[in-house]
């Protein structure tokens, strides 16, 4: 069994002038998911690609601000 990466979906001590960057994988359930690192912004989608492309979006697509996780991550609210 992999390691989860846990973020939770509100983090109140993360300042609001950091960029945003996101991992992108999929939970324990398989369900691809992007989280903003710092919990302010994420989602559940249907496939990688979605998941991809609001992460991507949400990013003003940096090439530095996306990360795709081999590991399993789970999204919190």
């Amino acid at each position: 069994m992999s390691p989860i990466i846990h973020v939770a979906a509100i983090h109140a001590e993360a300042p609001a002038s950091d960029a945003a960057r996101f991992i992108v994988g999929q939970d324990p359930e398989g369900h691809w998911v992007a989280i903003e690192t710092h919990g302010r912004a994420g989602g559940i989608f249907r496939s990688r690609k979605a998941a991809v492309d609001y992460a991507e979006d949400e990013t003003d697509h940096r090439p530095d601000a996306v990360f795709l996780s081999v590991e399993r991550v789970e999204f919190r609210i």
